[in-house]
């Protein structure tokens, strides 16, 4: 199995995507849903070249890196069937992580956000990809190699996880069967991941598999009318103040903290904490909900 497998399923991933696209549009365009706009799809786009770029190096140096502690393996698992089963898992779970992290970790999100910044939910934003994001996610996946997943597996189950989830950025599914909406992510359940509602903020983690939010208590089920992009929305189309807005209103925030304690909290505690404000943290938000509620 060589590294071109991957580049393969890229390749055709990429011209359905935009055949997808093209239809969504259409759709979009009869039923006059305006889910699109001329001016974020091309940010989206824009962003989603610019990852590509940094990402094609990116992949390749991990690979180098996964093949070189793959020496070190523990066991010899092979390529049979059954171990695609379990890098299946192995790389989704790992993948949840990863993107849980990068939405209560606030130097991670400086990077995520990116993801988040559109108002709108379409096939389009899920090209919408972090530059900076690329620069580091494969180290969230540097067990795998020691464990014994051959360095080919790994980069191509994570391709086949970012292909499955273009599928879950759309409007116009609603809702699938109920044992799938169970088991699997899908675009009601990422709806909601991509919600600015606070009750919506930081759930739904997914890759391809949405039983790790139930079994770590970060699901929530699409029930109010989602409203998309971040809290605070940065009203522009330049991929990049996309890409860098969010790491100057970081460094702004440490730059006036005084202790060195509070500027490292605001580097590794979740968004919205503030060391003289307001407490804006997803949890905290949600918290206040239910208080004031049962007042």
């Amino acid at each position: 199995m060589e590294f071109g497998l991957d580049n393969k399923i890229l390749a055709i991933s990429i011209v359905v995507f935009f055949i997808l696209i093209s239809i969504e549009a259409i759709i979009d365009y009869k039923q006059k849903k305006y889910i699109y706009a001329k001016q974020d799809f091309f940010a989206s786009i824009s962003m989603g070249f610019g990852s590509l770029f940094v990402g094609g190096t990116m992949k390749f140096l991990a690979l180098l890196v996964y093949t070189f502690l793959y020496q070190f393996r523990l066991f010899d698992l092979g390529s049979e069937w059954w171990v695609w089963v379990l890098i299946f898992f192995a790389d989704d779970f790992t993948f949840y992580w990863h993107h849980r992290l990068s939405h209560e970790v606030r130097v991670l999100w400086a990077a995520h956000v990116n993801h988040h910044s559109s108002v709108r939910m379409n096939l389009g934003t899920a090209l919408r990809q972090s530059w900076a994001e690329q620069l580091y996610k494969y180290v969230w996946w540097l067990w795998l190699p020691l464990v014994g997943f051959a360095p080919i597996m790994i980069i191509v189950m994570q391709t086949i996880s970012l292909v499955y989830q273009f599928f879950q950025h759309t409007e116009l599914i609603r809702k699938l069967p109920k044992p799938i909406e169970w088991i699997f992510n899908t675009p009601s359940h990422h709806r909601v991941h991509h919600g600015s509602n606070i009750k919506y903020l930081d759930q739904n983690h997914a890759g391809i598999l949405i039983i790790w939010d139930r079994l770590f208590n970060t699901f929530q089920e699409e029930e109010e009318q989602v409203k998309y992009g971040i809290t605070v929305n940065i009203d522009s189309y330049n991929p990049f103040k996309i890409a860098s807005h969010e790491y100057i209103s970081l460094f702004k925030d440490v730059n006036r903290a005084k202790s060195l304690g509070d500027k490292l909290k605001y580097l590794f505690m979740p968004p919205g904490w503030s060391h003289d404000g307001e407490d804006q943290r997803a949890r905290t938000l949600r918290k206040n909900i239910v208080n004031n509620a049962n007042n």
